[in-house]
């Protein structure tokens, strides 16, 4: 009797760079130019289009709809960033009270409060609360189903 083989569903498809034209506008020319042109030695790697300071920056999964109206949905996934301070106005990762949240950090008058991006939920004042911030989102990867 043979030993079953260990199948994966779906393997890893192999390293390809994406290829990503450079947009130029012609301007006094007439005709068209070669449209290989625009794809001649440029590739895009996400990794480092996205991740600025590798050994400071995590990726996390939204759950939830408090973030909607600042374009983060359920299901996205967060480019975190540690080694960013944040400041008001930047969309954070933090534990507050023992629970992980999305949020945008905010002065209201001179104190600090994460508000949400959904009218539904009211901003939290961080006065007396114990806050620890993970870090700034830098990037939102939002994926269409198909």
């Amino acid at each position: 009797m043979r030993d079953p083989e260990i199948r994966h569903p779906h393997p890893a498809p192999p390293y390809r760079a994406l290829p990503h034209p450079l947009a130029t506008i012609r301007a006094g020319i007439s005709g068209f130019p070669s449209p290989a042109e625009d794809y001649v030695g440029r590739t895009l790697d996400l990794n480092e289009r996205l991740v600025k300071r590798p050994a400071a920056t995590f990726f996390m999964t939204v759950t939830g709809d408090s973030m909607v109206e600042f374009g983060i949905q359920d299901g996205d996934t967060l480019v975190v960033d540690r080694s960013i301070d944040a400041r008001p106005g930047h969309i954070v990762v933090a534990l507050v009270d023992g629970e992980v949240i999305v949020k945008r950090y905010e002065m209201i008058g001179k104190r600090p409060y994460l508000c949400s991006g959904n009218s539904q939920y009211a901003p939290i004042p961080l006065a007396n609360l114990d806050c620890q911030v993970w870090g700034v989102v830098r990037s939102v990867i939002h994926e269409y189903a198909v």
